[in-house]
């Protein structure tokens, strides 16, 4: 086990997004469980906390480590392939870009992918990390197994059968320091992705009956225009030969354009908010139709480059359209300027305490702010969008920015008692916690 200390434990901390950051009093990085034990039971006698941190990924505070911080990055890779079963155990900081090629050679895949692979595994599943099918749930669905050490020191290993996987399997980080996860795969597919523009009350008006009819269904609307971006993806048996838009033409795309470009384009709209209608006419219009077809992850990752801020909350699924125009006129009544799309997605309904589409299906409607925007303006906007979500008792994604608290949460999730009483036994000296686990979980 190597241990930062001094200077180098003072290092502040920041996640990706640059809304939470904090500077810990230790830093250590775990090679094995018991490494983990014996960090646990210190912060234990030192009545003191232990958070582990991932990528930083998160919009929300949920992985601020105040005392003691554990960096996973000793603990990566697979430990073990059950190909009969279809199932891999993995090590909890594994990265989600080095998954596809490690099950890849075992001939498996993740049955679904959210549509960004910085996160570790642990951290991912830990705050409800979620594609999009509402034939497939998020990616802590795919877990029948853990290892954690609990705030006791105590290695715990939670079988499938054990009815505390539907708390450890997305757990916050208020449950323990997972150690390693045992996710159920599927043989390794590929995809034909069909991106085409859409009109945006077309967009919104037929989500319901595309998600519905279609494997995996997606928009993008671009605030103060009419143009939404479609997406549709359909699973194929086995690898296909790559075919479609060339690797040169979805650099130009995905890179160039949507990255690059755009990144000059949120700018200078940062700078010059009355441009941002314009910008978001170019942004809607640039990306034309195509279709492509490739290995599973490799359609559902997209590059991210260009900083952002994110709230995204889970509506019920019927709900969602009317959210989304809610979301328009607030839009345009306010007279926000609005740089970036509005990302519509839906997900499988699951039976997960805290999942966000526990007991039936659920719409997803993200908003962002780039990074530059005005802090005040960006607050405002985030704060509208909020009210109108949880008008629509909606439920806000673990891993991004949002205000709810316990006591708005046990009203939209009915285990949330339940959920808590697992915490109580995993963790009842509360090594795990921080003001945000005390938000939205309360003492």
């Amino acid at each position: 086990m190597t241990v930062s200390n001094g200077t180098a434990a003072a290092r502040p901390w920041r996640n990706w997004g640059g809304t939470a950051q904090c500077t810990p009093t230790a830093v250590e990085s775990p090679g094995s469980a018991d490494d983990i034990a014996d960090l646990v039971g210190r912060a234990v006698q030192a009545n003191s906390t232990v958070k582990a941190v991932g990528a930083g990924h998160s919009f929300s505070p949920i992985a601020l480590a105040p005392a003691t911080q554990l960096d996973m990055s000793q603990l990566q890779g697979l430990i073990g392939v059950d190909e009969a079963a279809r199932r891999v155990t993995l090590r909890a900081g594994t990265r989600l870009y080095e998954i596809p090629d490690l099950l890849g050679a075992h001939g498996l895949a993740m049955a679904n992918l959210g549509d960004v692979d910085r996160q570790t595994i642990s951290g991912a599943t830990s705050t409800g990390t979620h594609g999009t099918g509402l034939d497939f749930g998020g990616l802590s669905t795919q877990i029948v197994g853990a290892t954690l050490v609990s705030g006791t020191g105590e290695i715990v290993t939670v079988a499938e059968d054990d009815p505390r996987l539907a708390a450890v399997a997305l757990g916050l980080g208020a449950l323990g320091i997972l150690v390693d996860l045992t996710i159920q795969c599927v043989p390794v597919f590929s995809i034909r992705a069909d991106e085409y523009p859409l009109d945006a009350d077309d967009a919104i008006d037929g989500f319901t009956e595309r998600v519905a009819t279609q494997d995996h269904h997606e928009f993008y609307w671009f605030p103060h225009t009419r143009c939404a971006l479609g997406k549709t993806n359909t699973r194929l048996e086995g690898l296909a030969t790559p075919s479609g838009a060339g690797r040169v033409r979805r650099y130009v795309d995905d890179e160039i354009l949507a990255n690059r470009v755009y990144r000059v384009l949120c700018a200078l709209g940062s700078r010059v908010p009355a441009a941002v209608p314009t910008i978001s006419q170019v942004s809607g219009r640039v990306l034309s139709a195509r279709t492509y077809t490739e290995r599973s992850d490799r359609v559902f990752i997209s590059s991210r480059t260009v900083r952002f801020r994110e709230m995204e909350y889970a509506v019920p699924l019927e709900a969602t359209p009317s959210a989304l125009r809610e979301l328009r006129q607030m839009i345009e009544r306010k007279r926000y300027r609005i740089s970036f799309p509005v990302e519509v997605r839906a997900a499988a309904g699951d039976d997960l305490m805290l999942s966000t589409a526990s007991g039936g299906p659920r719409g997803y409607i993200a908003v962002h702010r780039y990074h530059h925007d005005d802090p005040t303006d960006a607050a405002a906007y985030f704060a509208d969008a909020e009210a109108i979500m949880t008008d629509h008792g909606g439920r806000p994604h673990w891993g991004k920015m949002h205000t709810r608290d316990a006591e708005y949460l046990r009203s939209v999730y009915p285990r949330f008692d339940e959920f808590r009483a697992v915490r109580d036994q995993f963790d009842p000296n509360r090594v795990f916690a921080n003001p945000y686990l005390e938000q939205v979980l309360g003492s």
